[in-house]
């Protein structure tokens, strides 16, 4: 059978990171993002064989589409990532109440879509395998963040609930936690005066958690599990 793995946030990022190593390893990819020349850009370097989609998370009918259009091209979805994921930091009662749907629909809402079409698809495959990408923030909150740290926290309730219901089919559901990485989302971080508070003493980089992913993705007797992948950082939260 195929591998066929839609990574969604494909593009950049974490995501970008699992896309190219799951190229590596003979997966037929679809990387998808909210703006297809950057997903077609990244695809380009991934070799022949993937395909680059454009997709609003939030968007249900978008959504369908998509997993229409990976169908065609590749194939069933087996796999799939879910790296698609925004944040306004902010406190709380400086939050926009539009900036707290979009997170939610993008970081949660997104997600909840995105499984529910790949289910189906895993379904008629007999099994499948499923990696969201939470974050250390939805396990122990972090001030100026109560918006995004509620979305990824309810992405593990979800995760976990999720595993219960399709385990019988032979379907896993997993999440990855991150801590600090070199990304765009914490470009912006003092990043001298954080890594202080980093057992490892270093921000990690997307490479490092695309292969905890992996394993996930990989690893047969693993259903329902949060791997925190965050350099210690959770020790001292």
């Amino acid at each position: 059978m195929a591998k066929v793995c839609a990574v969604f946030g494909g593009s950049r990022g974490i995501g970008k990171a699992v896309a190219q190593l799951l190229a590596q390893k003979g997966y037929h990819l679809a990387v998808i993002a909210r703006n297809l020349e950057v997903a077609q850009t990244t695809v380009n370097h991934l070799g022949a064989g993937h395909l680059a989609l454009s997709c609003d998370v939030a968007k249900e009918d978008d959504v369908q589409n998509t997993f229409e259009e990976v169908k065609k091209n590749l194939g069933h979805v087996n796999y799939l990532v879910n790296a698609a994921g925004v944040n306004r930091d902010g406190l709380l009662l400086r939050t926009t109440s539009e900036d707290m749907v979009s997170q939610i629909h993008t970081n949660l809402l997104g997600t909840m879509l995105t499984c529910k079409a790949a289910v189906r698809s895993m379904l008629q495959q007999q099994g499948g395998a499923i990696v969201n990408i939470g974050s250390i923030n939805g396990l122990k909150g972090n001030s100026g963040q109560s918006v995004y740290s509620a979305s990824k926290a309810g992405l593990v309730g979800f995760s976990r609930s999720l595993a219960k219901e399709v385990a019988r089919r032979k379907i896993r559901v997993n999440v990855v936690c991150p801590g600090f990485v070199h990304t765009e989302m914490t470009a912006h971080l003092k990043e001298d005066e954080l890594k202080k508070t980093i057992p490892l003493g270093r921000f990690g980089e997307p490479h490092e958690v695309a292969q905890a992913v992996v394993f996930l993705l990989e690893s047969p007797y693993v259903t329902g599990h949060i791997l925190v992948v965050d350099g210690g950082l959770q020790l001292l939260m």
